[in-house]
Order: C-alpha cells, then structure tokens, then sequence
C-alpha cells in the first residue's frame, strides 16, 4: 500500500503527491491532443515524466507543487491540480493550475479542486495573492479561474504564448 501522501481532500477528490507509478495515468492525459491543445503540443513519455519529477522536487523543496488527483468514489486517476510558482514579466508569482483527463470535463472537478487549492494558499500558506496563467481561447479554464473569484488583471507571454493572467488576493473570495 502506498504511503498516505494526501495533500487535500475535497468532496470528491483526493489531490496527493505524485509517484513515478503515475506516469502512464498522466501521459494518457497529456498526450492527447485535445486536452494539450493550449500547450505549446501533446506531451512525449520523457516530458511527462519529467513532469512528475519536477513536481516531486517542487513538493519537496516548497511544500507545494502540482498534485495527482484521484477519484474518491474509486480511486481513479483524474489528472493535476495544486499549486506552483511561476516567474510572470519577472516577478514570483503563486500559481494555481489544474489539467484533467477529457472524459471528467464539465463536472466541476477543476473548481472543487482550485477552491481547495485557493484555501490552502490563503489559509494555512499565508498568501496574500494567487495566480492563474490561461490561455485566452481556453473558454473552460477561464470561468473555472473567475469561479475562484479570479479576475484578468493583464496579458503576458508564457512558454511563448499569450496568456491571461487572472489573480486575486484573500478580499476576492466570495463569502
């Protein structure tokens, strides 16, 4: 049995570390052209892998990184969601991401996972500001963002192409 490496737990969500033993899971998500199409492409094996890793040395070092998901009902790899830190126009910014497997679309798992996200950074972490980098055609990903209670406050380039960057401090949670 692995070990209880759970992060956060949500109503139907369990979003914990990531292992090596999740990368066909996640590669299954990010080869697919259609879940990847606001990246850059459709992910090879090795970047996937070396996702996993980075998002371990993250965890590790800042408490914090992007997180595996997992279907509570049964246990289900659902994709990423968590917390990281990006540089945006040369600045350190907080980030709140999340990608999930196509066939877990429109279920409202990205904002249950975000809103626990938003918490942990506001609450327990401190923070004063949290970010979103989504591209501008990304229609889902948009609302999902504004649901946190984000706002555009600019555009950027980001992994050379153009991104919103939608951001909020702990006033903008809704009550």
């Amino acid at each position: 049995m692995a070990p209880d490496d759970t992060v956060l737990l949500t109503e139907r969500m369990r979003l914990r570390s990531f292992r090596v033993e999740d990368l066909d899971a996640l590669w299954a998500i990010q080869r697919d052209p259609q879940t990847m199409h606001w990246y850059p492409h459709p992910f090879a094996r090795g970047e996937s892998e070396a996702w996993i890793q980075r998002n371990i040395e993250r965890h590790e070092r800042d408490g914090h990184g992007l997180w595996a998901t997992e279907l509570l009902e049964d246990g289900r790899f659902a994709g990423s969601c968590g917390l990281a830190l990006q540089q945006v126009d040369g600045e350190s910014e907080l980030e709140a991401g999340w990608m999930f497997d196509r066939s877990l679309w429109n279920r409202g798992l990205a904002t249950e996972a975000g809103r626990a996200c938003r918490d942990l950074a506001f609450g327990p972490m401190g923070r004063t500001r949290l970010i979103s980098l989504v591209r501008p055609d990304n229609v889902a990903s948009c609302r999902v963002a504004e649901k946190l209670g984000m706002t555009v406050e600019k555009e950027t380039m980001h992994a050379r192409l153009r991104h919103h960057v939608y951001a909020m401090t702990p006033v903008d949670v809704e009550a």
